[in-house]
C-alpha cells in the first residue's frame, strides 16, 4: 500500500516539475517575442510621429507662402545691384520666365526692375508689362521677398554711365551657377541685363523656398489687368449661359508649325512658306527639320482632323460648345471644316464679342492670349493639342487655384 502511495507521489511531483519546466520554457519563449513586438511598436510610433511632424511642417510652409502674399512688411536686405530682364517668347513663356527671374533676384538679393516684354519676335506685340499684368499688385504682393521697381533710378544711370552687362544666363542653371557666376558681376557693374529668360532656372534640385516663391509669383503675383479680367470673365459668363463648354487650345498656328517644322496636313507650298518663315528669324537655330521625325518623337501638335478624332474618342458630345483658345489657325476656316462638321458649336472670342470690345486688343497677341487664359482656366474641360507653355500653365492654375480637372490629349497619338 505504501509503495503505491509513493509511486503516485513521485508521479505527481514529476507532473508538477513538468508543468514548471513548460511554464519556464514558455516564459523564455515569450520574452523575445514580447520584446520584438515592443521594439516594432516603438519603431512604428516613432515613424508615425515623424510623419505627422512632416505633415505639420508642410502645412506651416504652405501657410507661410499665403502669408507672404498679403504681407505688408518689406524684407530688410542690402541690395547687391539691379537686375533688368528682357523676356522672350509668347505670353506664357514670358510668364514662366518672370517667375524664374523673381526667384533669381531673391536668391542674389537684387533689386528687380519690372520685366520688359518681348516686342521683336514673330508676334511683334508692343505691349508693356503694365498692359497685361497689374504692376502695382505685382510689386506689393512680393515686397516681403524682393524689392521691385518700375524703372532704373536716374542717379544709377548717371553714376555708372548706364553700361550694364547684357547677357543670356545659361539654360536650366542651378542656384550655384547664379551664386558663383552671376553674383560677382554685380560688384563690378551694379546693373546686369538678362536678354534671354526662357528656361534659365532649373525646374528640379533647387531649394524648397525658391520653389515656393516661384509658385507665389505664378499663382498670386502675376494678376491680369482689370480690363483683361473683366472682358475674360464676360466671355466666361456668355459661354456658361449656354451650358458647359470645352476650351480647346488648338495649337495649329503659323508660328508653332514654322518653328517646330511640323507640316502634317500642309501642301508643298504651305510647307515652303513655313520654312521661309523659320529662316527669316536668325535667332531660331534649327532651320532644316524633317516633319515626320518630329512627329515620331511626339513633338508636333495635333492637326484639326486628328483633334476631331480624339474629341470623339473621349466621348465629347456633338452639341458641346467648343471654344477655340488659340490665335489664327493656319489654313483658316478650311482647316476647321472637319472639326466644325463633327462639333457645330465651335466658337471664338471674335464670334462672341462685339468688334468694338476687341478693338483695344487688336495686334496685341499677348493680350489676346491672356483672354484665352482666363477662359481656359474657367472651362468645364480644358484640352490642349500640344504640351507647350500654355498647356502647362493652365493645367497648373486649374489644379492650384480653380481646382478643376483637365483632359490631356497632347501625347496620346
Amino acid at each position: 500500500m505504501e509503495s503505491m502511495v509513493e509511486v503516485r507521489s513521485e508521479r505527481v511531483q514529476q507532473s508538477i516539475q513538468g508543468v514548471v519546466i513548460q511554464r519556464t520554457r514558455l516564459k523564455l519563449l515569450f520574452i523575445p517575442v514580447f520584446t520584438s513586438i515592443l521594439v516594432w511598436a516603438c519603431l512604428v510610433q516613432l515613424w508615425h510621429m515623424r510623419l505627422l511632424s512632416g505633415f505639420t511642417r508642410v502645412t506651416k510652409a504652405s501657410v507661410r507662402v499665403d502669408e507672404t502674399v498679403h504681407s505688408t512688411t518689406p524684407r530688410n536686405y542690402t541690395s547687391n545691384g539691379f537686375l533688368q530682364v528682357s523676356c522672350n517668347g509668347g505670353l506664357n513663356q514670358m510668364r514662366a520666365a518672370i517667375c524664374d527671374m523673381v526667384t533669381v533676384a531673391r536668391l542674389l538679393n537684387l533689386t528687380l526692375v519690372v520685366p520688359e516684354l518681348d516686342k521683336s519676335s514673330f508676334w511683334a506685340d508692343p505691349s508693356n508689362f503694365e498692359d497685361i499684368f497689374d504692376v502695382r499688385h505685382f510689386i506689393d504682393s512680393l515686397r516681403d521677398e524682393v524689392n521691385i521697381i518700375k524703372r532704373l533710378p536716374k542717379k544709377v544711370a548717371r553714376s555708372y554711365g548706364y553700361h550694364p552687362v547684357v547677357m543670356p544666363p545659361v539654360s536650366w542653371s542651378s542656384e550655384k551657377y547664379y551664386l558663383q557666376q552671376i553674383l560677382p558681376l554685380f560688384s563690378k557693374h551694379q546693373v546686369v541685363n538678362f536678354n534671354r529668360t526662357d528656361t534659365r532656372l532649373a525646374n528640379n534640385g533647387i531649394p524648397l523656398e525658391l520653389q515656393r516663391l516661384r509658385c507665389q509669383v505664378n499663382f498670386h503675383a502675376l494678376k491680369f489687368t482689370q480690363k483683361i479680367e473683366a472682358l475674360g470673365q464676360k466671355l466666361v459668363h456668355m459661354l456658361q449661359q449656354r451650358g458647359p463648354f470645352v476650351a480647346l487650345h488648338l495649337r495649329y498656328e503659323m508660328d508653332m508649325l514654322a518653328f517646330s517644322g511640323c507640316t502634317e496636313g500642309c501642301t508643298e507650298e504651305e510647307a515652303e512658306e513655313l520654312k521661309q518663315l523659320r529662316y527669316a528669324f536668325p535667332w531660331w537655330k534649327e532651320k532644316e527639320i524633317v516633319s515626320d521625325e518630329k512627329r515620331s518623337q511626339g513633338l508636333c501638335p495635333l492637326t484639326p482632323e486628328e483633334t476631331t478624332l480624339i474629341l470623339q474618342a473621349l466621348g465629347i458630345e456633338k452639341n458641346m460648345q467648343i471654344y477655340i483658345a488659340s490665335g489664327d489657325i493656319y489654313g483658316s476656316e478650311q482647316r476647321l471644316a472637319t472639326l466644325r462638321t463633327a462639333f457645330p458649336k465651335i466658337v471664338k472670342k471674335e464670334m462672341l464679342l462685339d468688334p468694338e470690345e476687341l478693338q483695344q486688343f487688336q495686334n496685341h497677341s499677348s493680350q489676346m492670349a491672356a483672354l484665352d487664359f482666363v477662359v481656359s482656366t474657367a472651362s468645364n474641360i480644358f484640352i490642349p493639342t500640344y504640351d507647350g507653355n500654355m498647356a502647362k500653365l493652365v493645367e497648373g492654375h486649374r489644379i492650384m487655384v480653380i481646382r478643376k480637372p483637365s483632359y490631356w490629349i497632347a501625347k496620346l497619338w
